[in-house]
């Protein structure tokens, strides 16, 4: 009769404990933040919401791309220079790890329960799975000549990588660990974001000045959009990052050299407007509720501020020497 209460109390109490731990890890961990890496001065800046109140967090050689940990906590970032991947307690502010990976790694997606992190690795052309439990290697994929963009379905079966050299997007078996398909694209593909039914994986195409939209049922590319501004030649304007808005509705491009980021109907796959930011715009972030684009700015070591509803940019503050990813937390 004792027992059933007490067993009860006891998985009441681990619940108890569960939440404490996870609601400390919430409250330790700072929100409201956006982060940058920048390649030549081997810093995360990291700002709040409105760009401002700089700190700096010293990391390994030429910082480039990034992601949270599954719990949020930490931050995962590619050091191009001394082929690694580092680990970045948000708390502690500080680099608290790091595990070595190929020559030379460009960008990296994580798997949906978060164990393994697939790295593009531009001198060995290849797609490489880590455990980062045990920091060792998984597994490599070879590809096209100079791979950067890299995304993961969310059932972990497959992986899309865009190939600069090749032109095209290699779907991935990553149960069988070999390429299954290839996606003519447009010239040097780089980034990917997909639309939030998972219909549409956009593709950017530096050297094209426009988007791909592959279709995920056909696997083909089923628009291109392409890109202008007045006075510019076509190969001035260099789309590399794109996020989708929450609402589903816009895709915000990076037009690179072109110094703009531009809005994209995500439907009518038609421009609806540009905007003029710092110069070679690069990497790109939204905040949840869309109202807020920030914008990497390479050559001007700064990120802009872009009100999306005004389709203005607010203001651009300094970002350390050539930015390169953006993440937001709030």
């Amino acid at each position: 009769m004792l027992n059933a209460p007490l067993a009860t109390l006891t998985r009441w109490a681990l619940c108890l404990c569960a939440v404490s731990a996870l609601s400390a890890v919430a409250q330790s961990t700072p929100v409201g933040r956006v982060y940058v890496s920048n390649e030549k001065d081997n810093q995360i800046v990291v700002f709040d919401a409105q760009g401002q109140n700089p700190e700096r967090i010293a990391v390994c050689p030429r910082p480039r791309d990034m992601k949270f940990s599954a719990d949020g906590a930490r931050i995962l970032v590619i050091c191009g220079d001394s082929n690694q991947l580092a680990w970045v307690d948000l708390a502690q502010k500080k680099m608290v790890g790091t595990m070595p990976l190929g020559e030379s790694p460009e960008m990296f997606a994580l798997s949906p329960d978060g164990k393994t992190a697939y790295v593009t690795v531009e001198d060995d052309s290849a797609l490489i799975a880590y455990d980062l439990a045990s920091k060792k290697k998984l597994f490599e994929v070879k590809t096209g000549g100079e791979p950067e963009g890299v995304w993961v379905t969310p059932d972990g079966r497959y992986a899309y990588v865009t190939s600069e050299v090749a032109n095209v997007v290699h779907r991935i078996d990553l149960q069988q660990k070999k390429v299954v398909q290839n996606i003519k694209v447009g010239n040097r593909p780089r980034r990917f974001s997909l639309s939030a039914d998972g219909k549409e994986l956009w593709v950017s195409n530096e050297m094209g000045a426009s988007v791909s939209v592959i279709d995920t049922g056909t696997q083909q590319v089923k628009a291109t959009v392409p890109f202008q501004i007045a006075g510019m030649r076509a190969t001035d304007i260099t789309p590399v990052a794109l996020v989708h808005s929450p609402d589903g509705r816009s895709v915000w491009v990076s037009l690179g050299r072109a110094n703009h980021v531009a809005e994209v109907d995500a439907a009518s796959k038609q421009v609806k407007r540009t905007v003029l930011v710092g110069k070679r715009a690069w990497g790109l972030a939204l905040n949840k509720s869309g109202s807020q684009l920030y914008v990497a700015n390479g050559l001007s070591d700064d990120m802009t501020l872009v009100d999306t509803a005004q389709g203005k940019a607010v203001r651009s503050v300094a970002a350390g020497r050539v930015p390169h990813t953006v993440l937001v937390r709030e």
